[in-house]
């Protein structure tokens, strides 16, 4: 689950976005669980994504991206650095996607 703080960010621009509509709709379910070999099957090299769950190192990715979760596993984080991608906290992702266009979710 997300921090309290974050949650009311996310509130709020959910007001504004579609995306964090969704993300917030996605907050209220039963935790979701993504491995990275998905991130691998279902993105390309450079895009950003975000998991509406936690994020966990099962399988490989073979290719940059840049990605954000409600959690993750040290395994994914180290798998997702060692492909040349990005691992942004929740507070930053939103710094850096406050629309959340052109972000993919997977989950």
């Amino acid at each position: 689950m997300i921090s309290l703080p974050v949650y009311r960010t996310v509130k709020k621009l959910a007001k504004e976005s579609k995306f964090w509509r969704a993300i917030l709709k996605e907050a209220n379910k039963p935790r979701r669980v993504v491995n990275v070999y998905k991130l691998n099957k279902y993105t390309k090299d450079g895009e950003v994504v975000f998991v509406p769950g936690k994020l966990l190192g099962f399988g490989n990715i073979d290719h940059p991206v840049t990605v954000s979760a409600f959690s993750l596993s040290k395994s994914a984080y180290e798998k997702v650095i060692e492909a040349g991608g990005t691992v942004l906290s929740m507070e930053d992702f939103i710094k850096n996607y406050p629309s959340g266009r052109g972000v993919k979710i997977i989950g």
